[in-house]
């Protein structure tokens, strides 16, 4: 996958039978959806791929159990069969991963221990693993710095857990195999009409500068929170149908909560969800729930948000948590849909025949895109041909690894690594001591994942600045000169992408004095 094999590609093809904005979860969804029926697909991402909320979720891939609590059934159902499809079609990017209850009240366990059956059930054939319950001594054996104070055992069911932004890649790299062109640093700038319907759009490169008209039989907004200013490219008075809410996760070292299990805290002090995740050798908190007004690309952690967490970690963590200990803090904006604040996913049509889809989460995505794109058939009058994404192996399928290989991501794909590695030995260097990278996967990321900047690489090509924002920092020079010669570009450029990355990284780090 080369960007500049898709900007021929582009240039080449005026028009298409289907052009998506967005390049997060459910534009990547909607492309592979689409390619994979046959249509002529093109994808268009203002950025990098799963820049926005699709690169900062809690990389869990589950029912959600407190949706199961708040009556919607319907929904668990349908993430419960997708959770099981992604473990089916993926399994270089999603394992299993067992999750704890701590029971801290004598009816807690008989609760969730009757909760988590009826949810297990739900799954039906596609169900993971069975729950069991733990004693008091289990749990102590299996977290040893959870606070045993009034804790009487624990609860252990099984949800998937996977990584975003390479999950973002695959899913471009499957559109791409199927025929698909999705290119990012890809604007849509404007969108035009013919007799009052959407005909064409009109999309700067944001690296080259140039500006193309490309026509489509059907127009599809999967920009998650930039939803509404794309709708306002067709209709400028059009109301808003996206209610932000933001949530962060802290990210710590691995020994503050040494298991292969995660902990999930339904009730809370203020009954929100809260989890503790095991990913990459470190440990996700979070997250939280907080209604914002501004859509950013780079939104920042709230100080109440990183206090609060701050504070469940120290309820409940026998070894004490400072901030300093914190060694990256991310924010990632919901989509939601105001007119269904549940995670739900929600379709509309605007009079000039824009498709827009929002709401959603990452579990639903495959079925969000085969819902988009059977609406997009419609409204372009092509001939239906049916979806095929359910038993659809994602590029790089290899089953049968070991969940905590770090070159997991790369499933069949691996060996062509390990061929690099061949090409000059320094690829083979561990990038930083406190990261699981190597010079390798910088030389992949540029010359056949489209990654383009020095953020594309530290953020989610690998996760580097969100496991550790200071090691991402130091690395980025050597990063940055790998790059640039993978790349072609100069000294000055090398010098640019640092201090714009160190910028950014820098909104990853929470301040330690005045605490």
């Amino acid at each position: 996958m080369k960007r500049e094999e898709a900007l021929k590609r582009l240039k080449n093809s005026p028009e298409w039978d289907l052009i998506i904005i967005g390049g997060g979860a459910s534009g990547l969804g909607c492309a592979v959806d689409a390619a994979s029926r046959g249509y002529s697909t093109l994808l268009l991402e203002q950025s990098d791929f799963a820049k926005g909320s699709s690169s900062r979720s809690t990389k869990l891939i589950h029912g959600g159990l407190r949706y199961l609590k708040q009556g919607n059934v319907s929904l668990v159902i349908e993430a419960l069969h997708e959770r099981g499809l992604l473990c089916q079609n993926a399994p270089h990017l999603v394992s299993h991963l067992g999750f704890l209850i701590p029971n801290y009240h004598w009816w807690e366990g008989p609760l969730y221990g009757a909760g988590i059956k009826f949810y297990n059930l739900l799954a039906g054939k596609l169900g993971l693993e069975k729950s069991r319950h733990l004693s008091l001594d289990e749990t102590l054996d299996t977290f040893p710095t959870l606070e045993p104070e009034g804790l009487r055992g624990g609860t252990i069911y099984y949800d998937g857990q996977f990584d975003d932004a390479r999950l973002a890649i695959a899913l471009a790299q499957t559109a791409y195999d199927h025929g698909a062109v999705c290119l990012n640093y890809a604007k849509v700038t404007e969108m035009i009409k013919e007799k009052d319907q959407l005909v064409a759009v009109v999309v700067t490169d944001q690296e080259g500068g140039d500006t193309w008209t490309l026509k489509a039989k059907a127009i599809i907004n999967a920009t998650g929170i930039f939803s509404d200013q794309v709708r306002r490219l067709d209709e400028p008075a059009a109301e808003k149908r996206i209610k932000p809410s933001q949530g962060i996760h802290l990210v710590v070292d691995r020994s503050f909560f040494p298991s292969d299990l995660a902990v999930i805290l339904p009730q809370a002090e203020d009954g929100r969800v809260i989890f503790f995740v095991p990913w990459h050798q470190h440990v996700l908190i979070g997250t939280t729930d907080t209604p914002i007004e501004e859509i950013t690309l780079e939104p920042k952690p709230l100080e109440e948000e990183i206090v609060y967490l701050l504070k469940v970690a120290k309820r409940y963590l026998t070894r004490p948590l400072q901030r300093e200990d914190v060694l990256s803090a991310f924010a990632g904006i919901r989509p939601l849909a105001k007119a269904d604040l549940s995670r739900d996913h929600e379709i509309s049509v605007s009079a000039s025949g824009l498709i827009s889809i929002t709401g959603g989460k990452w579990t639903t995505y495959r079925k969000m895109a085969e819902d988009t794109i059977d609406k997009a058939i419609a409204i372009a009058g092509l001939k239906m041909t049916p979806c095929c994404t359910e038993n659809l192996r994602l590029h790089g399928y290899e089953a049968g690894q070991h969940p905590v290989d770090p070159w997991l991501i790369y499933g069949s794909e691996r060996c062509q690594l390990e061929k690099l590695l061949k090409e000059n030995r320094e690829y083979g260097k561990q990038l930083h001591p406190r990261l699981p990278y190597h010079g390798v996967e910088v030389v992949w990321a540029v010359r056949h994942e489209m990654a383009r900047s020095l953020e594309d690489v530290l953020a989610r090509r690998t996760r580097s600045l969100f496991l550790d924002a200071r090691a991402s920092m130091e690395i980025a020079p050597i990063v940055a000169s790998i790059m640039a010669k993978e790349l072609n570009r100069p000294t000055s450029w090398q010098q640019d992408q640092v201090e714009q990355f160190n910028q950014i990284a820098k909104g990853y780090l929470i301040r330690v004095a005045d605490y």
